[in-house]
């Protein structure tokens, strides 16, 4: 089903985090006037200090069939990657309830194939940015290793990995020893090493400095800032957002408004009805990162993105410092930095790479992942709500991989052209 509008002059973002940015810079690449509003600075949220990962080819969702047989101790246990902290919340059960029915060998793969479409739109949108702007946030592209230290999720990643070939991308399972040749800093884990899978394409860049660089060209180009003021309701009139309500008093209005916000994005949602809101399972995935200064030395701190499928944690080169990030938990609106968690990451940091950074010199973080059950972000207008207002939110832990990709297809969805007579009105796919 489509339903036409016209084609907006004026959009508003309300969002700041990378994908808002991304999303206020393909629109105004694509002739729309733009206003971004966030409660706080541009890129100061869950984009200021995440895993660095560009993961254009390795994207297997977290809803996945092996996670059945790692449920009790991923669930249970203190140390564990994932867990979930129970709340009297019907959207944490839900959500729960809904992730697990996703874990699935066939919704896993079909997840994959989006996933994997998506980022290749973004790895182009992305580098045509970089490349136009001369933007490099210490961007590195230098592949990625994704290791194992365990036969059946090994011979489980082989299995992905022969799905993901199989869809044109660019990887290959690695021995314990090339794992070393490749990352000389992992020479002496290799041997607690089952196998690993290599891309040799994958690529990191700080997501902060990122976004810092974006929301300064995006001002040199006109584009307008509302900061410090949070977004309490969406204002409807005749079936549109005519306004979005801040924290102020002041109402922020617009021809159309694209919904970045990532956890906030629910709420605002909810009084426009259950049946819309049901349509945006979005639920805070917390997330930690530590970020120390690099080691010194070709075999100390890796030059190569690493990532120990094990324990669920990431390692980044970011110029002369190495970002360390992980976990996952299902605990609420709660930005609380846990000690243990980041004991959790430095132990994990020391135990693969022991020269990898200076560890005493750590600077903590967490931060609120926007995640969807299936794992694949709600991009676009959904059924039952405003004709002018499009979502692009829910990209977990690949919010800065997909940023650009998801910003692009928005940003057609907006102000795409029809033909002839019809040239001012565009065309929104629902």
């Amino acid at each position: 089903m489509t339903s036409v509008h016209p084609s907006p002059a004026h959009v508003c973002v309300l969002g700041a985090g990378i994908v808002g940015l991304a999303t206020a810079w393909e629109l105004l690449q694509a002739g729309a006037q733009v206003t971004v509003v966030d409660r706080g600075p541009p890129g100061e949220g869950t984009s200021s200090a995440n895993g660095a990962q560009l993961s254009y080819a390795y994207v297997q969702p977290l809803a996945d069939p092996a996670i059945w047989a790692q449920l009790p101790r991923l669930l249970l246990a203190r140390d564990s990657p994932l867990s979930l902290r129970l709340r009297f919340d019907p959207w944490q059960w839900a959500w729960g309830l809904r992730f697990l029915a996703a874990c699935r060998g066939r919704v896993s793969r079909r997840t994959t194939v989006r996933l994997l479409q998506l980022a290749a739109e973004s790895r182009a949108a992305f580098d045509a940015f970089r490349q136009g702007t001369g933007s490099d946030c210490d961007f590195s592209a230098t592949g990625k290793l994704v290791l194992y230290t365990g036969d059946t999720a090994f011979a489980h990643a082989r299995e992905q990995l022969a799905l993901q070939q199989s869809l044109g991308v660019q990887q290959s399972a690695v021995t314990p020893g090339e794992c070393a040749a490749i990352e000389p800093a992992l020479a002496h884990y290799a041997p607690r090493i089952s196998g690993a899978i290599y891309t040799p394409g994958e690529c990191a860049i700080d997501c902060h400095a990122l976004a810092q660089r974006l929301a300064a060209l995006l001002r040199e180009r006109g584009v307008h800032f509302i900061t410090g003021q949070a977004v309490t309701r969406l204002q409807l009139h005749g079936g549109r957002v005519s306004g979005a309500r801040l924290a102020d008093g002041n109402v922020q209005t617009a021809d159309a408004f694209v919904l970045a916000l990532g956890t906030g994005t629910p709420a605002l949602l909810r009084p426009l009805g259950l049946a819309v809101a049901w349509q945006v399972p979005v639920y805070p995935l917390k997330g930690y990162s530590i970020t120390v200064p690099a080691g010194d030395g070709r075999a100390a701190s890796p030059r190569v993105n690493v990532t120990d499928a094990a324990r669920k944690v990431v390692f980044a080169r970011l110029g002369q410092h190495l970002r360390i990030a992980g976990m996952a938990e299902l605990a609420g609106e709660d930005w609380s930095i846990d000690p243990v968690r980041i004991a959790s990451l430095q132990a994990a940091a020391r135990d693969i790479f022991p020269q990898g950074g200076r560890y005493d010199q750590l600077t903590p973080w967490a931060g609120l992942r926007p995640a969807t059950p299936l794992g694949e972000p709600v991009i676009g207008p959904i059924a039952g709500a405003p004709g002018n207002l499009c979502l692009n939110t829910g990209h977990g832990a690949l919010g800065l991989t997909l940023a650009f990709g998801s910003a692009r297809r928005v940003a057609r969805l907006l102000t795409r052209a029809r033909p002839a007579s019809a040239a001012a009105s565009a065309a929104c796919s629902a």
